[in-house]
């Protein structure tokens, strides 16, 4: 058994007493979430479809808040490093070496830190929060594994930056939040990697939320990455912009959940350039949920290893060999099956993605040669697991966002 899955079975033993403490009411509290999911697709690199069983998404997630408030250390544990090491099988998906697969989290997702509302009564009307460690950069959406829908968006590396050692500060004065911080640009290569440590602070980025109405959030984010596919730090930086919109809130006896977001990102001084537009939806009434998303993104296209599926890491070079534009539709239904007094939810899932990959701007490795066809396909089905999971957002710190209206929130 590899090194890093048994400390990782280590920490989620060491979860157990953590969880009773959190049902007597003592303060520390879990969740948990995983996916089997069985999914087909085609086309994949080379051409035609291919069939794969998958448990994805399994992590425990673990908290502790104290010092009245003013202490919190939140961590999750992801295991996609022991059940998908080659990835999860998803046309149109990039990023940290796997193409056509979504790659495997690192076993510690985050491990962070957050002082709390500093300033106290001293502070008026205003939050400050300092939070420090391993987790995700102010910038961007929410993890797609905290939002309802299975499939990750091709996005993912361009409206969020996770997975890095960070320090970060936020401020909020009424409807304002404004949050800044400082990271290491390198991306993680493999599940039982940290951050490489001597280039904390080489990028930065910052993210300001409108909080008008409750349970409505507007964003803007700019963020500057050096070299984040180039481990030692020799690669072209990115520059990267994010526009957002997200609701969260009942209509009658619906609940209500929508993001609409834009992101841009730049490399090699702006002679690359990768787009994204994604609106998403999902309404619960009842036990139903059915949801919907659109998505159109530019994924980069880069050498390829003999394995299709992988690209030539690191990049010694600027080695974009195209630009692929991806236009998907993806709805899905799922029923919910609340089990153990309802503290554990069960959501049997059917979901299915149709659109286009064509070419944008040239280049030599095309849809047509990489699959031999510009179509889209992908039907999943299985079983969402999840306990603990209502109202979780990863990637937010600080205790500067709103609770949740609903307990039946999209991510549970």
């Amino acid at each position: 058994m590899k090194s890093w899955f048994r400390r990782a079975l280590v920490l989620v033993a060491a979860a157990a007493p953590a969880a009773l403490a959190a049902q007597m009411g003592l303060g520390p509290w879990w969740a948990a979430q995983a996916i089997a999911v069985v999914t087909w697709a085609d086309p994949i690199p080379g051409g035609g479809g291919l069939t794969e069983a998958r448990v994805v998404q399994p992590m425990v997630m673990l908290g502790w808040r104290g010092l009245a408030g003013h202490l919190q250390l939140q961590g999750t544990i992801d295991l996609e490093g022991a059940t998908i090491p080659d990835g999860e099988l998803a046309p149109g998906a990039w990023g940290e070496g796997f193409y056509d697969r979504r790659h495997p989290h690192t076993t510690v997702h985050e491990l962070m830190v957050s002082g709390m509302d500093l300033l106290g009564r001293a502070g008026g009307p205003v939050r400050v929060s300092l939070s420090a460690g391993k987790g995700f950069a102010p910038f961007g959406s929410d993890d797609p594994m905290s939002r309802p829908i299975a499939r990750y968006p091709i996005n993912h590396h361009l409206a969020q930056i996770l997975e890095r050692a960070v320090a970060l500060v936020g401020i909020r004065t009424g409807p304002v939040l404004l949050e800044a911080g400082v990271f290491n640009g390198d991306e993680p290569e493999r599940p039982g990697q940290w951050p490489r440590w001597q280039r904390f602070g080489d990028s930065w980025s910052g993210r300001l939320t409108l909080l008008p109405v409750r349970g409505l959030e507007l964003s803007v984010s700019r963020a500057g990455v050096h070299s984040p596919e180039h481990r030692p730090g020799a690669g072209t930086d990115a520059e990267k912009w994010h526009a957002g919109g997200r609701i969260e809130r009942a209509a009658g006896p619906a609940m209500v959940y929508a993001l609409a977001e834009w992101a841009r990102t730049t490399e090699a001084d702006g002679r690359f350039q990768f787009r994204s537009v994604l609106v998403e939806a999902a309404v619960d009434l009842g036990r139903k949920r059915i949801y919907y998303r659109f998505e159109q993104s530019d994924r980069p296209e880069d050498q390829r290893e003999l394995d299709p599926f992988r690209s030539v890491r690191p990049n010694l070079e600027n080695s974009i060999l195209g630009i692929t534009r991806f236009t998907l539709h993806t709805a899905g239904l799922q029923y919910l099956i609340p089990v153990w007094h309802g503290r554990i939810g069960l959501r049997p899932f059917l979901e299915g993605t149709l659109g286009t990959a064509r070419n944008d701007g040239g280049g030599v490795l095309t849809p047509e040669i990489l699959y031999g066809s510009e179509q889209v396909r992908q039907l999943s089905g299985g079983l969402r697991i999840g306990y603990g999971m209502a109202g979780h957002r990863m990637g937010r710190y600080g205790g500067l966002l709103p609770q949740p209206a609903s307990h039946s929130h999209p991510g549970m």
